[in-house]
């Protein structure tokens, strides 16, 4: 149905715009690359026909394909983020594809011998026999998120080229900085006036989320003393070592390298140390809400009892909030995700319904009074040089989108 070629080469136009976010500068769009890519799919948009084309101050790009029916029904959304992530570099990214693959290991990079290999990666057995978009092995590829912009647009082109396809109202957005965590702090639910949306923004296919993780950062601070260490003894205060007993004290197992499924975590991704101060900084992670909760607290009481034991106030735990599980607002509307659950099934694709680790900009937005599940994308292996995605797999994410306003117009005609 979804024309591979067109697929393949709007997917390399994007990925081609270096489009990395910043997670330290606070301006809205944290980097100004990104408004190239805005800037093109704003032109696309309205090339393609769709109307209300609206990218505002903040890089938010909106537009509407207008219902073709005399009803009413619900006005739905599709969402994807523009940035890629700064966890690896997006600059000059050289998609390759593979034709046929043929399920062996795939060279990336002959001169430092990177290979994408199923060995490592055995998801990609998968997909034998299939083209394949990989890296050239010194970025990353960024299907995270283009391949859903890609799949948006070409749903929504696909729609406006075949009239015979009854559909309501259907309002997109393309967001800025989803991979620093403020993808949906500026968005306006109220303008964007979708009853309920999906994010495309999952891997591999069949991918179908309603759940995430609650999320919180933590900056752990620790203070020492430096004194000249042949006069140190009962004077000196190393805050490294300090920092070590912290450490030391949290659940050795509760790392991300040891948990999957609903299995919480502490994760430390920073730490910057001297004898004076040392600084330490967690993301903390867990779908139940109590737990999440518990979490926050121990960090707490670990910094408590070594200030008792040192007593002095060396260590501060400062925690803040991200974003929460968005079951809690899905749960009441889960007719929304049984509609997808249907047309995956309906276009023979196996619905994998689990829960995310990690948050996505639905999770916030269905706070924000928007129900957001999220969908598949296709791609695997996301924010580094062995990203890749199957087209065949974009081209069912499509599908899915088109299905999903067929869908609406049969169930609330």
């Amino acid at each position: 149905m979804i024309n591979e070629q067109q697929i393949i080469e709007r997917f390399v136009k994007y990925v081609t715009i270096d489009t990395e976010s910043d997670p330290n500068n606070p301006a809205f769009p944290s980097t100004a690359k990104q408004w190239d890519l805005a800037k093109l799919l704003e032109e696309e948009l309205k090339a393609i026909g769709l109307q209300d084309v609206e990218l505002d101050e903040n890089c938010y790009l909106m537009a509407t394909l207008p219902s073709n029916i005399q009803v009413d029904v619900p006005v739905i959304g599709f969402i994807a983020h523009i940035d890629t992530s700064p966890d690896f570099t997006g600059k000059n990214v050289k998609p390759q594809i593979i034709n046929n693959y043929d399920g062996k290991d795939i060279l990336l990079e002959k001169e430092q011998n990177i290979v994408l290999s199923p060995q490592d990666f055995d998801d990609l057995l998968q997909y034998k026999g299939q083209t394949l978009i990989t890296t050239d092995g010194t970025t990353l590829l960024g299907a995270d998120d283009k391949a859903g912009i890609t799949e948006i647009v070409s749903a929504m082109e696909y729609l406006v080229n075949h009239p015979e396809i009854k559909h309501g109202k259907i309002r997109v957005c393309f967001t800025p900085d989803e991979e620093v965590g403020k993808g949906a702090h500026l968005f306006d639910v109220q303008k964007f006036g979708a009853d309920w949306a999906y994010t495309m923004d999952g891997s591999q296919i069949g991918e179908l989320e309603y759940e995430n993780f609650n999320a919180a950062s933590a900056i752990v601070t620790i203070k020492g003393k430096i004194v000249h260490p042949g006069y140190a003894k009962g004077k000196m205060i190393n805050s490294m070592l300090i920092a070590n007993e912290f450490i030391a004290a949290l659940p050795s197992e509760e790392v991300p390298e040891k948990t999957d499924n609903y299995e919480g975590f502490f994760h430390l991704h920073d730490l910057k140390g001297a004898v004076e101060e040392t600084i330490l900084e967690y993301i903390i992670r867990d779908h139940d809400f109590d737990l999440f909760e518990k979490r926050k607290f121990l960090m707490q009481k670990i910094a408590s009892d070594l200030n008792n034991r040192w007593q002095k106030e060396l260590i501060t735990v400062s925690t803040k909030n991200q974003y929460f599980n968005m079951k809690a607002k899905i749960t009441p509307v889960l007719h929304i995700v049984d509609i997808v659950e249907e047309v995956m099934q309906e276009i023979g694709i196996t619905p994998l319904i689990k829960p995310i680790r990690g948050g996505t900009d639905g999770s916030q937005l269905s706070y924000k009074g928007l129900p957001c599940p999220n969908i598949f994308a296709g791609g695997h292996n996301f924010h580094g040089r062995y990203e890749y995605v199957p087209v065949a797999s974009m081209q069912k994410a499509t599908e899915v989108i088109v299905g999903i306003a067929k869908k609406v117009v049969q169930k609330y005609q």
